[in-house]
């Protein structure tokens, strides 16, 4: 979802003119209207699009109108929510869910879980709690965080690839020493050679955010560190173990050149190419990004390959990278919402997870061979997709932070987020930024998201 620039009005009125005569059971035809609201790629537009022609298929007398909304999604949602013209079912950002399920704006779908067994097979953090029996959602897919490679440039540099288990993962130091040898100027040379031209970066080495959290959480953990204390009322950026992890990335940028720094990778604005076309025009070797890439990777025909992260202890990547799906309470078909909900979510019922979308929420898709090979056995994941994600994200896997804390939309937005940016500008080092940082977040923290066990 970008942001770069405030919605058109008009777009903006065509999004209310639908969900009004959709999401409320407008039209004049016999059949139930329901709509369906979504962000991703023009890729993940296909996939959607093709999984609602299937529910419909399946249920002749329901017809869901797609609504397709790549930018400003959350501005577009809360001005829907406002106005009172909500959709039925869709994608809802996740500190959002929160908010609106607080407010009353989402539907209970606790009472629905015995209706649909399936959804009280998910992995634990996938429900998305807001008190004692009250689910207002799940998490879409449980996606995790990888090292995305370029098969090419890894071979040009000579080195081996990213290992594709956690128990071979690189070491902070073993990622650095294989960037330099990845990154190159336009005279071909490497940062650590005379005559390297740091303005002339032909392909970088790496690529990692700094300020989105799902990026850098897996580091954090995996250096002994975290973001809040177990009352989730203290931040602990301030600690050396946090530290470390903010002034490494921001080194890989300035000290050792190997990562491209702000506004170095956008072709025009703000906009920065997908992973997918960072690797394929060999812009950088190695990114880490999310498993929702694998339906880009294999659409645009990337010679990719996938790694787990580096690590400084024991190997930890962030799960449950996704937005919510919920029902929204305006709908005025409540059991046909849930039944799209839960058929939107179910590997039996559509093939967003055999693409490479989505990664299942049920616990059998990662403990049941049977049930692996049913989403992962086909051309579309890679030889390495069973240990490199499926085996890294059962044991390994450690809840995004947006499903853990409350508040955390504003705190991200308000104080998170600028500090981050701080450190990614290297104006000054990390220490000095998050010690300062981290007693604001403090005081701006509420505590922990309610959790409960089915």
């Amino acid at each position: 979802m970008n942001r770069r620039d405030l919605f058109k009005i008009g777009g903006l009125a065509a999004l209310g003119a639908a969900a009004s005569a959709c999401g409320s059971g407008g039209g004049s035809s016999a059949a139930t209207q329901l709509q369906f609201m979504y962000w991703g790629s023009t890729f993940e537009q296909k996939a959607v699009e093709k999984m609602l022609r299937q529910f419909e298929q399946k249920k002749p007398g329901i017809k869901v109108k797609a609504l397709f909304t790549p930018d400003e999604y959350d501005v577009k949602l809360n001005t829907l929510v406002a106005s009172g013209r909500v959709p039925d079912v869709g994608y809802v950002p996740m500190s959002m869910s929160f908010r609106l399920a607080e407010q009353g704006k989402l539907v209970n779908l606790f009472p629905y879980l015995k209706k649909y067994p399936q959804l009280a097979g998910y992995l634990p953090d996938a429900y998305l709690w807001y008190g004692q029996d009250k689910l207002h959602g799940v998490a879409t897919a449980n996606e995790i965080e990888l090292l995305w490679y370029g098969k090419q440039a890894i071979a040009d540099a000579g080195i081996a690839p990213p290992p594709a288990d956690a128990a071979s993962a690189w070491t902070w130091d073993q990622l650095v020493q294989n960037a330099y040898k990845l990154t190159i100027d336009q005279n071909g040379k490497h940062p650590d050679e005379s005559g390297f031209d740091p303005k002339q970066i032909k392909q970088f080495g790496i690529s990692s955010s700094i300020t989105y959290g799902a990026a850098w959480y897996g580091f954090l953990r995996s250096n002994g560190g975290d973001f809040a204390d177990e009352s989730g009322k203290r931040c602990l950026l301030d600690s050396p173990e946090a530290i470390k992890v903010f002034q490494n990335l921001q080194d890989l940028i300035y000290k050792h050149r190997v990562m491209p720094g702000p506004g170095q990778l956008a072709a025009t604005g703000d906009d920065v190419p997908g992973t997918n076309i960072l690797l394929k025009t060999k812009r950088v070797a190695m990114v880490v990004d999310g498993h929702w890439s694998l339906l880009d990777m294999n659409e645009s025909k990337a010679d990719y390959g996938i790694g787990v992260l580096p690590k400084y202890g024991e190997p930890f990547t962030t799960s449950q990278v996704a937005g919510a799906s919920a029902v929204f309470a305006g709908t005025k078909h409540v059991e046909e919402a849930v039944e799209l909900f839960a058929f939107h979510i179910d590997p039996q019922n559509v093939d967003l997870y055999k693409q490479g979308l989505w990664m299942p929420q049920e616990k059998k898709y990662y403990e049941d061979q049977a049930a692996i090979d049913s989403w992962t056995k086909n051309e579309v994941h890679p030889p390495e997709f069973r240990t490199a994600v499926v085996d890294y994200a059962r044991e390994h896997g450690v809840p995004d932070l947006r499903n853990k804390i409350k508040n955390m939309s504003a705190i991200s937005t308000d104080v998170l987020t600028p500090a981050l940016q701080e450190i990614e500008s290297g104006k000054r080092p990390a220490a000095e930024v998050l010690k300062a940082t981290a007693p604001k977040i403090t005081g701006m923290m509420q505590g922990l998201q309610h959790t409960q066990a089915l």
